[in-house]
């Protein structure tokens, strides 16, 4: 993204960059950090794949529940205020699914309910802020805001992985987790920018948000350009679900080791994310992220099917460098008209994020006739979908987006 005119950044501006990738980092860190527990969770509450599939799908309904309502609740109280409110509860989600893992896995289920819940709206919430942000600088940093998430999962990754081989439990680890995540958050998410320029006029009624979530839902564009994000979700859920315990069940290595797997897959997708916009600048949206399909697609067919485990940590780091610019491309594309982003992304988001609904149980399901390993082969297919669809991410006529 660039702009004809270079204009001097403000202060203001300034700070809701840095609050944002805090917002970000944070998302991620609390993420990665439940996630690198799975495995943990998993032996502790006796769960088949299948089963594990299920309580992983709590995530996803509470997720899919939320993004309907995102657009119109951003658009009315603002990204700041909703990224707040649901970083709160994305912590009370962390800590009730800590201290249930103790008890059984209704408490888990309630607890993970809860964190998908927060983070669907949180992800609406600061990838708006992103695109504001991205408008005020003049050019494209979206996927570095998302390499500031990935960066917050590889610290939860790295640190998930040090507890497990220091064997603290996972409820003391993402107890302390989720103080950390809601104390940053709250503090930095105070310092966004407005969503909208206070000079342009309001909407006339009550409805206006509302209408224009729902006018959203049938624009061709933004349908296609949900099903693309769909796709890499599914290509980066799976990767974040799924790899720890497909190396330790598939490849028998040690638990810490499975959770580094998922570590090196993390960080392979950082540094996509955060070296991404200069490609994208020279080469335009839709020849990076084919060429990345096809990395993608190389590095899930070396994780599934390698002789050894060390070839199988080299197809993660391909598989999280195809995995990277998808997300943030979509979210990029649906704000190219300010005016609509809030409507658009929240759409996006909740077709994209049908795909941690169908993840967990479907390799769960896979899972349980070919192995896990083998399961994610999937994820090759949705990758050749997102290629063939990737038109549908250049940039509207008008954008500032060159490419």
């Amino acid at each position: 993204m660039t702009s004809s005119t270079a204009t001097p950044v403000s202060s203001a501006v300034r700070a809701a960059t840095t609050a944002t990738y805090a917002a970000f980092a944070g998302s991620g860190f609390a993420f990665a950090s439940w996630a690198s527990r799975i495995p943990q969770v998993r032996d502790r509450l006796e769960l088949d794949p299948a089963a594990l599939g299920l309580v992983l799908l709590a995530i996803a309904a509470g997720s899919l529940l939320a993004l309907p309502l995102s657009g119109p609740v951003v658009t009315r109280i603002g990204s700041s205020r909703t990224v707040v409110a649901m970083s709160v509860l994305l912590g009370l989600g962390v800590l009730v699914a800590a201290l249930g893992s103790l008890v059984g896995v209704v408490p888990v289920v309630a607890g993970l309910f809860l964190l998908g819940f927060a983070n669907g709206a949180w992800d609406v919430g600061m990838n708006v802020q992103g695109t504001v942000v991205e408008r005020h600088l003049g050019k494209s940093i979206m996927s570095r805001f998302h390499a500031g998430f990935s960066l917050g999962t590889v610290a939860g990754a790295l640190i998930g992985a040090a507890m497990v081989a220091l064997h603290v439990s996972v409820a003391v680890h993402l107890t302390v987790v989720a103080v950390v995540v809601v104390s940053l958050v709250v503090w930095q998410a105070r310092r966004f920018v407005p969503d909208h320029d206070p000079s342009e006029p309001a909407a006339d009624t009550e409805a206006a948000p509302q209408a224009g979530a729902l006018a959203a839902w049938t624009e061709p564009r933004t349908l296609l350009i949900g099903v693309f994000v769909l796709a890499f979700a599914f290509t980066e859920g799976v990767g974040n679900d799924w790899i720890s315990v497909a190396a330790i069940d598939g490849y028998h290595v040690p638990a810490a080791l499975g959770t580094l797997a998922f570590a090196a897959f993390l960080t392979a997708m950082t540094i996509g994310r955060w070296f991404g916009p200069a490609l994208l600048d020279r080469y335009g949206r839709v020849l990076v992220i084919r060429v990345l399909c096809v990395f993608g697609v190389i590095g899930v067919a070396v994780f599934v099917f390698a002789p050894s485990p060390v070839y199988a940590f080299i197809g993660t780091l391909f598989w999280g460098l195809g995995a990277s610019l998808g997300f943030p491309v979509g979210m990029s594309a649906g704000g190219d008209d300010p005016k609509r982003a809030a409507a658009r992304v929240s759409v996006i988001a909740s077709i994209g994020y049908c795909a941690f609904l169908g993840g967990p149980p479907t390799i769960g399901f896979l899972g349980d006739h070919l192995t896990v390993l083998r399961a994610l082969i999937v994820v090759a297919f949705l990758l050749g979908l997102a290629a063939l669809i990737a038109t549908t991410v250049r940039p509207l006529p008008g954008s500032t987006d060159r490419h």
